[in-house]
């Protein structure tokens, strides 16, 4: 067997409806990045950002009363991928009109290398990717 075959990391984290689940996803996530060995990895700053954005607009437009949001950080080889899963309808877009809100989402797509969504039984998955230099 390869001695240098690594596991995927995976981070999961079931958040609840509560504004202070913003700032604890997102020291979450700080935490986990540099315990997989990318502290000096210049991008952290941009993975926090699109954290507290997904996991806002969970609170804010795909959380119902009563539920909350699971939190998925996975570093699979030369990417990372950041999840949040919610139990709400709709599907989440770029706004048109900076007036609309969307702005959020508009910071994902500029700070990530691809972000998307995919449905989820009940609701979805809203999910962002960074591209590494190197192996995580």
């Amino acid at each position: 067997m390869n001695a240098e075959i690594q596991l995927p990391h995976q981070l999961d984290q079931f958040f609840p409806r509560h504004r202070r689940s913003v700032p604890a996803a997102r020291q979450l996530a700080a935490w986990a990045l540099p315990f997989w060995g990318l502290a000096d990895w210049p991008r952290i700053d941009d993975v926090s950002l699109c954290v507290s954005e997904l996991a806002t607009n969970a609170l804010v437009h795909g959380v119902p009363p009563g539920r909350g949001f699971l939190l998925r950080v996975r570093c699979d080889g030369d990417v990372l991928r950041v999840e949040v899963h919610d139990s709400g309808d709709g599907t989440p877009r770029i706004a048109d009109d900076a007036d609309e809100g969307g702005r959020g989402l508009l910071l994902v797509a500029a700070l990530s290398d691809k972000w998307g969504v995919e449905e989820r039984d009940p609701g979805k998955v809203v999910w962002c990717e960074f591209v590494l230099q190197l192996r995580c």
